[in-house]
Order: C-alpha cells, then sequence, then structure tokens
C-alpha cells in the first residue's frame, strides 16, 4: 500500500484539536496542496482563506453555535454541547474555501479541500470538514465575517476545513462495498 493511500484510509474527522499552532511550514504546505487541487477547465474557481487567528476562530464558533441554538430544531444543538459546546473544536488553523458562480465551482471547492484533508493526515495532523461554518457565514454578522475573512466579491463560501494537532481521534469509519456497483 502506498503513502498516499494509507493517508486516504486513515484520515478521519477530528474532533478534537490541541492548542498548539501549526507552523509556517506545515500551513504552507497546506495551502500549496491546496492550489495543487485540479479544477475544471483550470479555471480556479476558488479562493482560500487560511485563518490562524484563534480570537477570530472563536469568534465564528460563538456566532455559528448561536445561529444553531436559535433553530427550532434543537437535535444538532444538543449535539454540540454533548462535544464540548464547540462546533470548531478548539481548531488553531481554519482554511475557508470560496469560490465563484461557475458551474463546476461547488465540485472544484471540494476537491481542493479533500487535497487538504489527505495532506494534513500525511503530516500527522488531523482535520474535520465543515460545511456547517455556512451558520456564523450566513448568520447576522455574515456579511461582517466574509469582509474579516477577504473573501473577494462575488464569492461564496463553499466549504471550510479545521487543521491541527490531534488531541482526541476516532477509527476512520467502515467501508460499505454496498455502495459500489460493478458494470
Amino acid at each position: 500500500m502506498t503513502e498516499t493511500i494509507k493517508s486516504i484510509m486513515g484520515r478521519n474527522s477530528c474532533r478534537g484539536f490541541s492548542d498548539e499552532s501549526l507552523t509556517d511550514a506545515q500551513v504552507k504546505a497546506l495551502v500549496e496542496a491546496a492550489l495543487a487541487a485540479p479544477s475544471a477547465r483550470n479555471l480556479q474557481p476558488w479562493h482560500l482563506t487560511v485563518v490562524t487567528d484563534k480570537s477570530l476562530i472563536e469568534e465564528l464558533d460563538k456566532e455559528g453555535v448561536a445561529v444553531i441554538k436559535a433553530d427550532e430544531n434543537q437535535e444538532y444543538y444538543k449535539l454540540i454541547m454533548k462535544r464540548g459546546g464547540k462546533m470548531f473544536y478548539n481548531a488553531p488553523c481554519c482554511m475557508i474555501i470560496s469560490a465563484n458562480d461557475s458551474a463546476w465551482s461547488q465540485l472544484d471547492s471540494g476537491i481542493m479541500c479533500q487535497n487538504i484533508a489527505i495532506a494534513a493526515q500525511s503530516m500527522g495532523l488531523g482535520s474535520c470538514i465543515v460545511g456547517m461554518m455556512a451558520l456564523p457565514l450566513g448568520g447576522e454578522k455574515g456579511d461582517e465575517f466574509k469582509k474579516r475573512l477577504d473573501f473577494p466579491d462575488g464569492y461564496k463560501f463553499t466549504i471550510g476545513i479545521l487543521v491541527g494537532n490531534i488531541v482526541k481521534g476516532k477509527e476512520p469509519h467502515e467501508l460499505d462495498f454496498g455502495k459500489v456497483s460493478y458494470i
């Protein structure tokens, strides 16, 4: 088994990060892996915002939890509280991908995010892909956050990923071969 396949098979959603910051070299390697992602016709419809400012990550987290708390369906809020009351699990680095409205921008952003996740795993770091970043960015303070996060004009949030050193890990999910057809 190659090292790449081992990284893919070993990756899981980390929901417990240490307070330790990533090094500049680690952040640079993750950014390079992100930018190496393929995109339809090489249009690269994305913008990557790397957030290592813990206070800003905490603000986004608090706003997201407040949005969930205000929702009629309290099941997700209860789950967040059970997990320690944080959506972003104390991550020291949050990478947010925004994109334009081109036809393949969502898919291309997902590919970029997967590159980051696999690169993080190969570096011994944990990651958690977070679509729920849409909550603080779509909430009352959304426009303010987008400005602070340097979203280009006309770009919208597509996906985010948390990265850091693992405190609490878990096993990767079981492979479900029932989801495969061979023709």
